[in-house]
């Protein structure tokens, strides 16, 4: 099962999500194996540019296309002996057993290669750094010309770690009741903080819908519309519906536009898993203009988001750098479309989950110097903005905009890294 998972991601280049969600019903596997497995694709693609460091140090030619089960078996050998510590005569003899019947030529060369590994791991992992070994160089080196080697590392080193969960409570006023119920950590911006949370539905004020599944720096760009009860507000690109839930427990008056029927019938069933009310429709936003301009539009807008790759550890290995190079014009597309659905003196929040400065800083900067009708109001002016915000201080920029990266509040278990702007529309 684990060879499938790893093979749809690297192979077909499909989402790690996509590819969990299509092996959900894994016969025969408890729980707790499921989570082993998930738990050991997930490191491996973490770690993937250490294990093939380590595997070119031991094979004396690369392996064909035509070994690629043997290939994939490897990687979860390596991975479960020098990164999960599973006892090696386990790790070695699963991962045998593991292999389909097609690739058992290569059985003697599986086993041979992780006995050295299990022998000599320790030292075949000083010639293989983590940092910037697990990253495409393209994105490693955009990240220093971006932020600088030392905050890049950083960053870098966060995306190594399983992320915690983080929730965000429905009514602010029970953040401190539902932290000790959930054993959660309480956040400075409110979100509630879990280790090892185990499954979600599991967990005490779920079926109440007493909160939601949020990471932390996800939960701020919502927050930035600010005393919008009873005020007309879009949420363009709904879905999950963390922020449309925000805006709605806000006392907002909520239209969540998504052009996935599918992801946005979720938003609907959080809704009502809630109680929370908020039209939804389904339509390209490209398209759609509502009856009359809104008073605020928050536009969180397909990106890259190589802000959450440690969550999604198969970003790196399953996007190209030509495919982030389209990413602005349909981002500029969409921040024109909400300037026109929002009246003049209204307030658009614009946001990507991308640590890439062309999807955020840059494209911000030249629709403003193009003479789009927007402004920038400046996000944490005084302190009561910032309080109340609770986003980590460095976070805001000289520009007054707000830019979260994955090694802030390292000492909390980070969080993921958004880029979010407020402008008022001229």
């Amino acid at each position: 099962m684990a060879l499938d998972l790893l093979h749809s991601v690297l192979r077909r280049h499909r989402p790690f999500d996509e590819s969990l969600a299509a092996h959900s019903t894994w016969p025969g596997l408890s729980p707790r194996d499921r989570a082993f497995v998930r738990l050991l694709v997930a490191t491996t693609l973490r770690r993937l540019g250490q294990i093939d460091a380590i595997l070119a140090q031991c094979l004396d030619k690369p392996l064909t296309p035509k070994a690629s089960a043997a290939e994939g078996a490897l990687r979860l050998g390596v991975c479960q002996l020098l990164f999960l510590e599973t006892p090696a005569h386990a790790a070695v003899t699963e991962t045998i057993d593991a292999l389909p019947r097609a690739a058992g030529a290569y059985r003697g060369l599986v086993n041979a290669v992780l006995r050295r590994v299990a022998q000599e791991g320790p030292a075949l992992l000083e010639t293989a750094p983590e940092i910037p070994t697990n990253l495409p160089d393209w994105l490693w080196q955009g990240w220093n010309a971006a932020y600088g080697e030392e905050t890049a590392r950083a960053v870098a080193v966060q995306h190594l770690r399983e992320p915690p969960l983080d929730l965000t409570v429905k009514h602010p006023a029970e953040q401190s009741l539902w932290a000790e119920r959930l054993g959660a950590r309480l956040l400075p911006n409110g979100s509630l903080r879990l280790q090892d949370a185990g499954v979600v539905e599991n967990l005490p004020g779920f079926a109440e819908g007493a909160w939601w599944v949020q990471d932390a720096a996800a939960a701020l760009p919502a927050r930035l519309l600010r005393g919008i009860a009873g005020m007309k507000v879009l949420d363009l690109c709904a879905a999950p519906g963390g922020k449309t839930l925000q805006l709605a427990a806000a006392g907002a008056q909520v239209t969540a536009i998504d052009r996935s029927a599918d992801r946005l019938a979720r938003v609907s069933q959080n809704l009502a898993r809630t109680g929370l009310t908020a039209t939804c429709i389904a339509v390209d936003a490209f398209n759609w203009r509502p009856p009359e301009p809104v008073d605020a539009v928050l536009l969180d807008a397909p990106c890259s988001a190589t802000g959450t790759i440690r969550r999604h550890p198969d970003l790196p290995w399953i996007k190209r750098p030509a495919e982030l190079a389209e990413l602005p014009l349909l981002q500029r597309r969409l921040l024109n479309a909400a300037i026109q659905m929002t009246r003049p003196g209204g307030v658009i929040v614009y946001a990507v989950c991308s640590l890439e400065p062309a999807e955020g800083e840059d494209l911000i900067a030249r629709a403003i110097e193009e003479a789009a009708p927007i402004e920038r109001i400046r996000i944490g002016e005084g302190a009561d903005e910032l309080a109340e915000l609770g986003a980590p201080p460095e976070s805001i920029t000289r520009a007054g905009a707000l830019r979260t990266l994955p090694c802030h509040w390292s000492d909390q278990g980070g969080m993921d890294g958004f880029y979010a702007v407020r402008l008022r529309r001229r």
